[in-house]
């Protein structure tokens, strides 16, 4: 299929393109290098810079290219920022979806796969978290993301939209040639391979007195080639549904610093602070669903493989892209 993947250039755009193509597929991306890097867009697309908030740009690019299907991953992603910008979120994350909706339509493409979150459903009362359950977004970000599922939706229903939303957990892991590469960086694995290579002095447990069996919270780790996998399972998919990308285990933030070590074979400090605001104390998906419908068998579930690959990109780009 020929597929406009927007985000091309970010952490989980940039593989999900490395893998469409290695399967054959046409791939053209579309990123606005703000927050992405030009190093990371595969050799093998068409790339086109430019943002989805400039309506104009879309859809030039749309009726140019002429896609099968899009998949959506260009989107800003820091909860703590969007708790003090709440307007960047929405206008980038809800009207440039829009205008990338809106592109898709007069371009005659009506098919789309969106990388959603599981920040969707907010504090949930009970896991593991199933697609049924109550979406009740704490923050700008998740509600930007939960707006634009619910355009889509309408989009579906009026305009004839294949649409699939897959909310994953924590995304993670890396390939050979691309990794995760955040500024600045908020995910733990990322930040605890930091300490391994001696640019960080130490990474924070934030609370060790939650009602988990080390104390420390409890999440649901996915590689980003899993999340590849399932983007690609969905380009296929007709009508409209929601899917949880998940290991349905769940690491804590203790394991993931022990396992480190013992990846590394470093010496990794870590500090306990306070908890911070709105941490659940576990966020674990029920994915069977996606197994089930989707045909999805995730293949790096184990916390030590997934480390090991990170350990691996990071060691080989302790720059990351060279900045």
């Amino acid at each position: 299929m020929k597929v406009l993947v927007t985000g091309s250039a970010g952490y989980i755009g940039s593989v999900t393109a490395e893998m469409l193509l290695d399967l054959g597929h046409e791939v053209i991306g579309f990123d606005n290098l703000e927050r992405g890097h030009r190093a990371a867009v595969d050799r093998r697309s068409r790339f086109y810079e430019g943002d989805l908030r400039d309506r104009d740009a879309i859809a030039k690019v749309m009726q140019d290219v002429r896609p099968e299907a899009v998949m959506h991953f260009a989107a800003y992603a820091l909860v703590p920022e969007s708790m003090a910008q709440p307007e960047l979120y929405f206008r980038n994350n809800l009207v440039g979806g829009v205008n990338l909706a809106e592109a898709m339509l007069g371009a005659g493409v009506r098919r789309i796969v969106f990388s959603s979150t599981c920040a969707t459903y907010g504090q949930p009362e009970t896991v593991p978290i199933t697609e049924d359950t109550p979406q009740k977004p704490t923050n700008p970000y998740g509600e930007s993301k939960l707006a634009f599922e619910k355009v889509l939706g309408w989009y579906h229903r009026l305009r004839g939209f294949n649409v699939v939303f897959l909310r994953y957990f924590n995304a993670c892991g890396a390939t050979a040639k691309y990794g995760e590469d955040h500024d600045p960086e908020t995910h733990i694995i990322p930040n605890v391979l930091k300490v391994a290579l001696g640019q960080r002095d130490k990474v924070m447990v934030y609370g060790d007195d939650y009602d988990t069996p080390d104390g420390s919270c409890l999440r649901d780790y996915v590689h980003i080639a899993d999340l590849a996998q399932a983007h690609v399972l969905a380009l296929t998919f007709d009508g409209a549904e929601a899917f949880n990308l998940g290991t349905g285990h769940g690491y804590s933030v203790k394991e993931v610093v022990d396992t480190a070590r013992a990846v590394t074979g470093r010496t990794i400090r870590a500090e306990v602070a306070p908890r911070r605001a709105g941490d659940p104390a576990r966020l674990i998906a029920a994915a069977d669903k996606a197994r089930r419908v989707l045909k999805w068998k995730p293949k790096y579930a184990d916390l030590k493989v997934i480390i090991e690959s990170a350990w691996q990109w990071h060691r080989a780009h302790p720059n990351g892209y060279g900045k």
